[in-house]
């Protein structure tokens, strides 16, 4: 990576003004991201960079200064404390920041997804139609579980979509969505959704010594039918096999709004004596991804290590501490791209992979309206990083 910032040594001109705003529950991710920002446009030595397109282009910070103070009955209202007239503005939201609170006729509220995204929309509706043009970076994508009608319900995520655009917003970036086909809702309107493949590679291979990266020793294991792509790419790319568990659901019964699951089937070829990648966009309670590492463990599979993109764990840590102390799981890797829970970070199986730098890559080439075809492809760079791990010159992060 040590020559990317040369590569993207931008001559374009920018689309406007940089500015990011990172709403509360993004302020940490959004705090990295500027550091790179401010870093990266401190040292590029572009022969146009006093004309007046480029005005503006190196500051000290590019994080403008916002508020969503609240009212005693808990209604808010969107402040923005700088102009940001002709700016092109990049707004980060991290939906599923439980740790957030608000005083709700004198009690104490968590922020629900709900409270985020109406947060969005209240900081859009400040902008007041002022800026160039305006990127939202939703991590989680809003109700993007909500992706499909299968009774008489709503359809929430392509609502959202749907109200986020008619408020002026041209491009929606989101990473691993559930499902990317809700991008349908807006048809004429940028929406990207990102996969943290290359991230997850490179936090296993730095932590990780001795593994042996070939179909022999190493297979790819989809949870269920909906995360069969991701697997597949994983799988391709480092040349291994696939399996795939599919979930027998009792349809009879609905218990906390779903079906629950009788059983995980599997359908692949034999584990024996190999590592496992189970790869999922998520792990919610974590029930399903212990309990499909538990059927590996039966079919006497070796080492276990888990890639998602999301780490919600909304019933604690628990469980993954036990089936870490009983040899289930081995390391679980998710991303900073949603909130972590501070004793997360201390966890012995867990792994943190860094977005921020990759975020910062894609608003600074989004800046200056150039592609970013080649980051939304990371087949090269998972390349390099399995070629340095075999000749032993990847150190350890």
């Amino acid at each position: 990576m040590g020559n990317r910032e040369e590569k993207r040594n931008l001559e374009t001109i920018p689309v406007g003004s940089l500015g990011i705003i990172a709403l509360e529950g993004c302020r940490p991710l959004g705090e990295k991201i500027d550091q790179y920002l401010v870093r990266w446009r401190a040292e590029r030595e572009s022969e146009h960079k006093d004309s007046l397109a480029f005005s503006g282009y190196q500051r000290c910070s590019y994080l403008l200064k916002t508020k969503v103070p609240r009212f005693g009955s808990g209604e808010a209202k969107g402040m923005i404390l700088e102009s940001v007239r002709g700016h092109d503005l990049y707004l980060l939201v991290d939906v599923c920041n439980h740790s957030l609170t608000y005083r709700l006729c004198g009690q104490e509220n968590h922020m629900s997804p709900d409270d985020h995204y109406q947060d969005l929309k209240r900081i859009i509706a400040a902008v007041g139609g002022k800026a160039r043009r305006i990127t939202v970076i939703m991590p989680f994508l809003y109700e993007s579980r909500q992706h499909k009608r299968t009774n008489r319900e709503s359809l929430d995520c392509a609502l959202a979509l749907q109200e986020l655009v008619q408020m002026g917003v041209d491009n929606i970036i989101t990473f691993d969505a559930h499902d990317p086909r809700v991008q349908n809702a807006i048809p004429l309107h940028g929406f990207e959704t990102v996969q943290p493949a290359y991230q997850f590679i490179k936090g296993l291979l730095r932590h990780v010594r001795d593994l042996k990266l070939d179909a022999d020793h190493m297979m790819v294991i989809s949870p269920d039918e909906g995360g069969m792509s991701r697997a597949i790419y994983i799988a391709n790319v480092l040349g291994l096999d696939m399996g795939m568990f599919y979930k027998r659901r009792d349809y009879t019964r609905v218990v906390n709004g779903r079906n629950p699951i009788i059983a995980h089937e599997f359908l692949g070829t034999s584990v024996e004596g190999k590592d496992m990648i189970i790869i999922d966009d998520m792990i919610s309670s974590g029930d399903s991804v212990l309990e499909v590492a538990a059927a590996l463990k039966e079919r006497k599979a070796h080492k276990i290590f888990v890639f998602a993109t999301f780490g919600l764990f909304t019933s604690g840590f628990d469980k993954f501490d036990k089936a870490f102390e009983t040899g289930l799981i081995d390391k679980v890797l998710t991303t900073n791209l949603i909130y972590q829970a501070p004793d997360l970070l201390q966890r012995e199986w867990y792994i943190n992979c860094d977005m921020s730098k990759y975020i910062a890559y894609i608003i600074d080439t989004l800046n200056h309206d150039s592609s970013i075809s080649d980051l939304l492809n990371p087949n090269e760079r998972i390349q390099s990083i399995l070629t340095r791990y075999k000749n032993g010159t990847l150190y350890p992060a």
